[in-house]
């Protein structure tokens, strides 16, 4: 069941949102914006909810097209005539890591990292992208500094972020005038995923203090969702001071 919205606040979608950057994003937004909070599950959305009365769920596995649609008629976004249907931003947070060697990496991997940090991003783009022209919007893409590089063992994800980037320019160009598009490219933020990521790498001394804070990257969708209407920031790169 869908509940409308009660205020004049813009309205933002964040996936991602039970933890990491896209929770930093919801805390950075809740002042501003009536929030509706993406997740793979309910259960891992519960303690979001929680912090933020009022805001509403966005439930879907990310690699099920059919549950992405469900989802968005659920929130009520699914057609301009819907009370639910104001959409002003659109935070695309939700991403996943995987991928070894080249030669070492299998069909089902690249499957799953594509299907979550892309395919998801166009089908939910897509869907929602009436709601965003109504309001004259914004789409913000969560990607990263392997958006622009790549190297051993970056094949899977970097190859995702690189495509992530291509839809994200694309999108750009085909809505200018009418729904701005940003993207953020991070480098190496302190979260869970980056925990698990220097593990993978044989790393066990980890010292989140070396990496960018997710409330830094949140700052930086704050400045692009601020600018004024006749601005858009279009590619936005955030680094650790240290190496």
């Amino acid at each position: 069941m869908t509940t409308s919205h009660d205020s004049d606040k813009p309205v933002a979608l964040i996936t991602g949102a039970s933890r990491g950057i896209g929770l930093a994003i919801a805390r950075e937004l809740s002042s501003t914006h009536e929030l509706i909070l993406g997740a793979s599950s309910e259960t891992s959305l519960a303690d979001v909810l929680a912090e933020f009365p009022g805001a509403r769920p966005f439930i879907a596995e990310l690699t099920d097209k059919d549950a992405i649609a469900r989802a968005v008629a659920d929130a009520g976004l699914s057609g301009e005539s819907s009370s639910n249907a104001r959409l002003d931003v659109l935070v695309h947070s939700a991403g996943v890591a995987d991928g070894e060697t080249v030669a070492e990496t299998p069909w089902d991997v690249y499957e799953r990292v594509f299907s979550v940090n892309v395919f998801a991003v166009a089908e939910l783009t897509r869907l929602l992208l009436p709601a965003l022209r109504a309001a004259g919007g914004q789409v913000v893409t969560i990607n990263s500094g392997s958006g622009y590089f790549s190297g051993v063992g970056s094949a899977v994800y970097s190859g995702s972020k690189f495509a992530l980037r291509a839809f994200s320019d694309a999108l750009r160009e085909e809505e200018r005038g009418g729904v701005r598009v940003t993207s953020i490219h991070p480098g190496r933020v302190d979260t869970d995923m980056q925990m698990e990521l220097q593990a993978s790498y044989g790393n066990h001394d980890y010292d989140g203090s070396l990496y960018i804070r997710p409330e830094s990257v949140a700052a930086t969708v704050r400045l692009a969702v601020d600018a004024t209407p006749e601005a858009m920031i279009e590619n936005l790169a955030i680094r650790p001071v240290h190496k």
